[in-house]
């Protein structure tokens, strides 16, 4: 990699590697919190019981699932990389509204902290795009910038 300029700008190789590493940390909590809605991995609720805890029909539970774990599928590979951040946007801001703002901003409490952090990584995304070190560039072109 080329070093910083003097006015310590990075290199594109070096924006393309923070990209991943950005991806990478975003792209695992979707990952999780999906599956364990979606799919009831990792002891979670499955899509039943996410929309029970929400009091809500049953299609929100599998609306949230396929949007953490299909948006962290994208954010990870960088296939579609903006809409899946556009679903990560709406479900964490339906988190941060709908559960944790009431808890105040500490994580340990129940609050926002966590999922504003999460919707801020995956609102650079949405900005950025997933860098070079993508799988992006496999699709055909007018879906390149998707």
């Amino acid at each position: 990699m080329a070093p910083y300029s003097s006015d310590n700008t990075p290199s594109a190789g070096q924006a393309s590697i923070a990209l991943l590493i950005v991806r990478i940390a975003t792209a695992l909590p979707f990952l999780y919190h999906g599956s364990a809605i979606l799919f009831g991995a990792f002891g979670g609720p499955g899509p039943h019981g996410f929309a029970a805890f929400m009091h809500a029909p049953d299609i929100i539970g599998y609306l949230v699932g396929l949007a953490q774990f299909g948006g962290g599928l994208a954010i990870l590979t960088g296939i579609l990389i903006r809409i899946g951040a556009l679903c990560e946007i709406i479900v964490m801001l339906g988190a941060i509204f709908l559960v944790h703002l009431p808890h105040g901003f500490d994580v340990s409490k129940g609050g926002t902290e966590f999922a504003l952090t999460l919707f801020l990584t995956a609102l650079s995304l949405l900005i950025a795009g997933g860098g070079s070190y993508s799988l992006g560039s496999v699709l055909p072109e007018g879906l390149r910038k998707l």
